[in-house]
């Protein structure tokens, strides 16, 4: 199963997040759940360490959190961090997305 990658932009948002919540052990937990009208949905939250049969995912000090049923769906993906003058944000580039929503926020494999 190929790896999840962290994009060095990704990475120093990760590390500033530890800095401001003052968590140095978490990290951001990144999931895969049924809904949306592609039938998955990414889901991110911040978690202050991880669970206990987690995949870590780390680069220069930042790290990814992944439970074991997503990280089937999510092998292959590079998290990247995006700012724009619209919006900023965690980016998934996901080599197994068959087909997304429009919005971008859904998808299948």
């Amino acid at each position: 199963m190929a790896a999840i990658e962290i994009s060095e932009k990704a990475a120093a948002r990760i590390r500033t997040l530890i800095g401001e919540k003052g968590t140095p052990a978490g990290g951001l937990r990144l999931g895969v759940k049924g809904g949306g009208c592609s039938g998955l949905n990414y889901h991110v939250d911040w978690a202050t360490e991880p669970a206990r049969f987690d995949q870590v995912v780390e680069r220069d000090g930042a790290r990814v959190f992944v439970d074991p049923k997503s990280a089937v769906f999510l092998a292959g993906t590079v998290i990247d961090w995006q700012q724009t003058l619209m919006q900023s944000g965690f980016v998934f580039r996901n080599p197994n997305v068959k087909t997304s929503c429009s919005c971008g926020e859904s998808f299948t494999i």
